[in-house]
């Protein structure tokens, strides 16, 4: 039997590019991929292990053409909108009482500012998990296996009682592979208010 749900955040609540984000950073940066240096740069950000300013002064040194803000935009460019009806459903979620939610996001400190500013109920969404963690905030990072291990020793959850939605499979097979019941959303044809009828298996 279910009791905790464990939600992602990008792609599960808020729309990303994420194909879109990686060709406008290559087409700024006048480039053909990432290096494996900004590759494990962009990693330490989102796990909190360096700074929004080290971040910043990073690609300004390698990039000197572009300015912090072009580079602010360039990075916050996968944030799309976050659809109210999920809101909704959330709202409905947490009304209801019969599950814990959690919300556990790779998502960094710029990313987080952006929503902030741009998602007028982003305290509202936030306030309607029990809890909720933020890469940058724990400094540990899916799809490595301590982030669930941290989740769910934090909150006493047992795997098989806990189902966790998210659209990255490495993500998704990390958490199976401790036990824990899991939904691979698909953003193109999946949304998150279809949960009960996707996965009812698990509900009944």
């Amino acid at each position: 039997m279910i009791n905790t749900i464990i939600f992602d955040f990008g792609n599960v609540f808020i729309n990303l590019d994420l194909d879109g984000h990686e060709q406008n950073m290559l087409k700024a940066f006048e480039i053909e991929s990432l290096s494996e240096e900004m590759i494990g740069f962009n990693a330490l950000y989102e796990q909190g292990l360096i700074s929004t300013e080290a971040f910043l002064e990073f690609y300004t040194s390698n990039f000197p053409k572009l300015s912090r803000e072009q580079l602010i935009d360039i990075w916050n460019f996968m944030l799309k909108d976050f659809p109210k009806h999920r809101l909704d459903f959330l709202e409905q979620l947490k009304a209801d009482s019969k599950y814990q939610l959690i919300l556990l996001s790779n998502t960094n400190e710029l990313h987080i500012d952006w929503i902030k500013e741009h998602v007028t109920f982003y305290e509202v969404f936030k306030s309607l998990f029990d809890a909720f963690y933020l890469s940058h905030d724990i400094q540990l990072r899916k799809p490595n296996q301590d982030i669930f291990e941290f989740v769910l020793n934090k909150n006493e959850l047992k795997a098989e009682a806990c189902l966790f939605i998210d659209d990255n499979l490495d993500n998704i097979n990390s958490a199976k592979s401790l036990g824990i019941n899991v939904w691979n959303i698909i953003p193109k044809t999946d949304d998150i208010t279809d949960l009960f009828l996707i996965k009812k298996d698990l509900f009944l």
